[in-house]
């Protein structure tokens, strides 16, 4: 993928508002569980980071997914996983069916504030007993004229206890499996809806994570996205959408961290000599930054191809698995070569540590992209 010097100027536009807005910010954050999202949203909003791809008469920006690639690389740098998150939350997970698919309407109303930041937005798809089983859900939608009567519980829902509307995937008819759910926006003011609470986590500890339930929750049905019972079809490719933009993010991290750990090398004495002296960590670092940048390459083939209209699930499923382990590895050599100091919750190792490892399960977990990946290259 070769970016123009409009590229470079989003570039670094992107890597200035991140700056001045949420990076001296993060240590605060984090701290607290919890970033102020309708106090940073606006700003992103003003700064036109929010709607990248979708039509300025839907409130959106009307570019093309290069600029998406360049957006979730810069928020790959941001020194916490957890505001990058919500941010991509915003942009590439709870909004990409309602601009695909939703009316007129509907878009006026949902997608053109969150594009403005100023609603913030959330997708709700895992439950308890349905994570990666998606066609196992059981949050139900029942229809009572012109209203859906809603029942149930999500899980793990980020921007949960912020958002100001959902993304919801429901059961929508008796059909088992994959057949008969609906995507639903969800207002989150409606008498009904409740935060039954607010999650512990690992890692992305800025992030809100939390645990939602729906009793007798009553939704007009013109709040239905697109046609009702293809809510799994539609999930399934704003997934994609998840999964490349988590992969976008993961590269700019590991870039930064691999860059963070190479200027430490440099500084650290020991021995007599700069640590980075020593051949065997010139030599781990050369071999994770060939990796990084082999990422980087199937990155940008899947986003060539979204771009050329082509599908993309199986690109993106290999990036997904590729990145999720990467990460991983990047995140332990960089701890590892920082001592002891890497292993202090005041060094941004360990920070990095925690909140890598989640990549390797949510949007889907390795096992469920080398189960689907088997199926693309035809093993089962």
């Amino acid at each position: 993928m070769r970016f123009t010097d409009d590229h470079e100027a989003f570039r670094a536009t992107v890597r200035g508002v991140l700056a001045r807005e949420v990076t001296p910010h993060v240590d605060e954050w984090e701290e607290k569980g919890i970033f102020p999202a309708h106090e940073l949203f606006p700003k992103l909003g003003a700064a036109g980071l929010f709607g990248l791809e979708y039509a300025p008469e839907d409130g959106g920006q009307g570019a093309d997914h290069s600029y998406t690639v360049i957006l979730g690389e810069e928020l790959g740098r941001v020194p916490c996983g957890g505001v990058s998150m919500a941010i991509t939350v915003q942009t590439d997970m709870a909004t990409p069916s309602l601009a695909r698919f939703g009316t007129p309407e509907l878009k006026a109303t949902y997608l053109a504030p969150a594009c403005r930041g100023e609603q913030v937005a959330a997708i709700a798809v895992t439950e308890p007993d349905a994570g990666s089983d998606v066609a196992a859900i059981r949050a139900r939608a029942e229809r009572d004229g012109d209203e859906w009567i809603i029942n149930g519980s999500k899980l793990y829902i980020t921007n949960g206890t912020q958002a100001d509307w959902l993304c919801l995937l429901a059961r929508t008819s008796d059909e088992g499996g994959y057949r008969g759910m609906s995507q639903i926006v969800v207002p989150t003011d409606g008498e009904g809806f409740a935060v039954s609470r607010k999650l512990d986590k690992l890692g992305n500890r800025s992030s809100d994570t939390a645990e939602l339930s729906f009793t007798d929750l009553r939704v007009p049905v013109a709040n239905t996205i697109g046609e009702i019972g293809r809510g799994f079809q539609q999930q399934m490719q704003q997934f994609q959408n998840e999964r490349m933009i988590a992969c976008y993010t993961a590269w700019g991290g590991m870039v930064g961290a691999l860059e963070r750990t190479a200027e430490y090398l440099r500084q650290r004495q020991a021995f007599g000599a700069p640590l980075l002296d020593n051949q065997y960590l010139q030599f781990t670092l050369a071999e994770l930054a060939a990796e990084v940048e082999a990422l980087r390459q199937v990155n940008h083939g899947c986003a060539e191809a979204y771009l050329a209209g082509e599908d993309t699930s199986r690109l993106a499923t290999i990036a997904k698995l590729l990145a999720g382990r990467l990460t991983r590895k990047v995140a332990d050599w960089c701890l590892q070569f920082h001592g002891g100091v890497g292993y202090m919750e005041d060094t941004w190792t360990a920070r990095y540590f925690r909140d890598t490892r989640l990549l390797s399960i949510g949007g889907g977990a390795d096992e469920v992209m080398l189960r689907t990946l088997a199926r693309f290259e035809g093993f089962g």
